[in-house]
């Protein structure tokens, strides 16, 4: 059995890694670290992130505000400028 923060440095503010590549999609475990910051980005195909454990705020530039505890989850738009904040460690997966 293999657990998502042990994927993660805890020395990093922010860590991305592949957790699976299909066909059709992919999925990422990002692990942001108390008061870590994922800076704005954008994402060319609809993605789905999903809070595992923590509390996290999703933002974007059409003023969207989300907060993310564990199991909520937001869907993403494509080719709008969004970022996180994590108040607290946080574990998420993303699914493109």
């Amino acid at each position: 059995m293999k657990k998502l923060k042990e994927l993660h440095s805890l020395d990093k503010e922010v860590s991305a890694i592949s957790l699976f590549k299909g066909e059709l999609g992919t999925a990422t475990a990002i692990q942001l670290q108390q008061n870590g910051t994922l800076k704005e980005h954008i994402t060319k195909t609809p993605a789905l992130l999903l809070c595992v454990n923590g509390f996290v705020t999703y933002k974007d530039e059409t003023e969207k505000e989300i907060d993310l505890e564990s199991g909520d989850y937001v869907n993403i738009t494509p080719n709008v400028k969004h970022w996180l904040y994590a108040s607290v460690e946080s574990q998420l997966v993303l699914l493109k």
